[in-house]
């Protein structure tokens, strides 16, 4: 199911917390990806689908320098087929030892007009990655070029992220807290919901900031809901 504009943009105006949320409701918990963190502290929201590459470990006869010179070799393949709105997201087994990829790779997928980048190993290059203003998601710097660590496997195929399962089409959201993975066929319902709650909160904290207490407005009242009507119709919102 293709991400519609509509849905584009209201997932780009909600937190990852509050989609967490959401996806709790429907049952999902394991949906933020761990110890995954923004390259940048002011790059963009990510919003797009997933386009996934599978990293293994390296193996001496298998991974030198000269792999790179391959046109399908599945890392620089990724690079120059992930579609442009979508995010590529990398298996690195969470092993940040050798790179997953560097700025130079990142500013080809920024220019081809890919979304995002997310891999739960590291990145090199990541003071220039963060200059780049792009979203970029990683666990920690790594220097170390990534054939010394990882083989790149193959693209487009169900894979592990953070601890958490990544399908093809998913639609991945980030923002400066982290990366939550969406089930494609829910991004739709939990993007209208998402937004709503957001107003909503919205509301609550100007609501606490004049004194209120949480109870009766945080979790919803039927009186919370209905002063909460009368705020929104007041901004035209």
């Amino acid at each position: 199911m293709a991400l519609d504009e509509e849905t584009r943009v209201r997932l780009s105006g909600v937190s990852t917390a509050t989609l967490t949320t959401c996806l709790f409701k429907r049952g999902f918990r394991n949906v933020c990806l761990q110890d995954v963190h923004p390259v940048g502290p002011a790059q963009p929201a990510m919003v797009g689908e997933a386009f996934t590459l599978r990293l293994v470990p390296a193996r001496e006869d298998l991974d030198t320098m000269a792999v790179y010179a391959d046109p399908d070799h599945p890392q620089r393949k990724a690079i120059e087929t992930c579609p442009a709105g979508h995010v590529l997201v990398i298996d690195s087994r969470g092993d940040a030892r050798g790179a997953s990829a560097g700025d130079i790779l990142v500013t080809r997928l920024m220019v081809r007009g890919v979304a995002g980048i997310v891999t739960d190993g590291g990145f090199r290059d990541s003071p220039g990655i963060a200059r780049l203003g792009f979203p970029a998601y990683h666990r920690r710097p790594s220097p170390p070029t990534g054939p010394i660590w990882h083989h790149a496997a193959d693209i487009g195929l169900p894979i592990a992220c953070g601890g958490v399962a990544v399908y093809p089409g998913d639609v991945m959201v980030g923002d400066a807290e982290g990366v939550v993975c969406i089930p494609a066929h829910l991004a739709a319902e939990v993007a209208a919901e998402a937004a709503e709650m957001t107003l909503y909160e919205t509301f609550v904290e100007e609501r606490v900031r004049a004194g209120d207490p949480l109870l009766g407005l945080y979790p919803a009242s039927e009186a919370s809901r209905a002063a909460f009507a009368l705020w929104r119709r007041s901004r035209g919102r």
